[in-house]
């Protein structure tokens, strides 16, 4: 099931995985990226909920913490040890 979602996400992963450097990986990276995630996500829902039909400007809020969010945990599930490392921006 991971190999499939992975080459579904294959384009979103390549960008973070492509680069053929050094790296400095902790595990505790991954757990970070992934409750920042969750909480990108929540911000979202939360946005929508709030919002419910309301003005439009809510909406842009909404779409860049989901896509933040959402970038997050397809790569702190999916991703390579590399790919985490590359969102932190370490090496």
């Amino acid at each position: 099931m991971k190999q499939t979602l992975r080459k579904v996400f294959h384009p979103l992963l390549n960008i973070f995985e492509s680069d053929s450097g050094e790296y400095n990986y902790k595990p505790s990276h991954r757990k970070i990226l992934l409750f920042m995630s969750i909480i990108f996500s929540s911000l979202t829902v939360a946005i929508l909920f709030l919002n419910r039909g309301g003005d439009v400007g809510y909406l842009f809020p909404a779409i860049v913490f989901g896509l933040i969010g959402f970038t997050g945990l397809v790569v702190g599930l999916l991703g390579t040890d590399r790919a985490v490392a590359k969102i932190w921006g370490t090496r």
